[in-house]
């Protein structure tokens, strides 16, 4: 499922407008992502947290020239899923 596969799926069963539903989804999502560029958790109960965790530095290599390299430390996005969401994936 895509956004756009998710926009018409919302807008079906709730009754809006796709375009009410799109600038929502837009919003929740401009909302997460500038939360974790600020270092915040964004918790949904039952769903999920997103959050960001960082990434040691560490030793690479170079793929065209073979050579060593230090690649520095970063933070990257994490999602981690909530009781609710692991009941609905489990088979």
């Amino acid at each position: 499922m895509n956004k756009i596969d998710l926009v018409n799926k919302i807008s079906e069963k709730s009754g809006l407008k796709k375009k009410d539903v799109e600038l929502t989804v837009n919003t929740l999502l401009d909302s997460i992502s500038e939360a974790l560029a600020a270092g915040d958790k964004v918790q949904l109960i039952g769903f999920g947290t997103f959050e960001t965790r960082k990434r040691k530095a560490r030793s690479g290599r170079n793929p065209q020239t073979g050579e060593s390299i230090e690649i520095p430390e970063s933070s990257i996005p994490a999602f981690k899923p909530g009781n609710k969401l692991r009941e609905f994936t489990k088979a």
